[in-house]
């Protein structure tokens, strides 16, 4: 057979390279994570190690694993305040599953409730990329929050409902502070967002960070892109997702709304002058 012919394509190859990845092996018998057995992996990886194994190739460092982790952690769980968890356990109640809770828990993970820890970190990087090119990071943050700012009257990152300082603050800038004291990660993006808080509190808008600032720091500093930090974060929350579903599925309440039965929605009449 000549290099031409076996080179045509064929049904066969057609569909095997419709679906090609180098993200794993599937064989009869084989299963292998990015060129991993799989029995090396189950016994040499956490899941934190698996995570960045997928995504990234590769080892972590024992730091890279520690932040990636921390990150995650402290995203995994805020309560039914969270629209998402809220979601996740009316459904239950609904008599779905709780892989049906879960994904409508999740799938209300959008660009406002889910979604600033992508976009914050995009900020950031505007910050440190402009820093590079010859800006102060001072100045670099101010513009690029006057930028922001013309779009948003919401800084993403920033500011939370319930929480004047974020308990998340302390513990996570600590350890990015210290992975950058020991040279494990460059400091940029920590830099950056401090500098974007100091920006917001001279001009008289003291807002300080939040948990979607925090994570969107670390995995700015991991070399993630602004993308996977939803992805991320979609992961950490299912976790918290999941646990007040199943709670909520051993209450044995039926059909749970969005409020007691007791309080009942105000009524607003329709302006009659209005076209409906």
């Amino acid at each position: 057979m000549t290099r031409e012919h076996s080179n045509q394509s064929t049904p066969e190859t057609d569909a095997s390279q419709w679906w090609a990845t180098s993200i794993s092996r599937i064989a009869p018998n084989v299963i292998e994570f990015r060129g991993e057995p799989i029995a090396e992996v189950i016994r040499d990886r956490g899941l934190t190690e698996t995570l960045w194994l997928l995504l990234r190739g590769g080892r972590p460092t024992a730091t890279q694993v520690r932040l990636l982790e921390a990150a995650m952690v402290a995203s995994a769980e805020h309560g039914p305040h969270a629209p998402s968890i809220a979601i996740a356990r009316m459904a239950i109640t609904c008599g779905v599953g709780l892989n049906n809770a879960v994904a409508s828990g999740v799938n209300v993970l959008g660009d406002i409730h889910g979604g600033a820890g992508e976009q914050c970190l995009a900020m950031l990087t505007e910050v440190v990329d402009s820093s590079r090119n010859g800006r102060s990071m001072p100045d670099a943050a101010r513009e690029v929050v006057d930028r922001w700012r013309s779009r948003s009257r919401y800084l993403p990152g920033f500011g939370h409902r319930f929480h004047r300082v974020d308990p998340r603050r302390e513990p996570l800038l600590a350890m990015v502070a210290e992975a950058r004291d020991d040279d494990e990660v460059a400091g940029d993006h920590l830099r950056a967002a401090l500098a974007v808080e100091e920006a917001l509190a001279a001009a008289g808008k003291a807002v300080p960070m939040n948990i979607d600032c925090l994570t969107a720091i670390i995995y700015g500093e991991l070399g993630f892109p602004p993308p996977l930090a939803r992805g991320l974060f979609v992961l950490s929350r299912g976790i918290g997702i999941l646990a007040h579903a199943w709670e909520e599925s051993l209450g044995g309440r039926r059909i749970k709304g969005p409020m007691p039965p007791s309080i009942q929605p105000a009524y607003v009449a329709a302006d009659d002058t209005e076209a409906p």
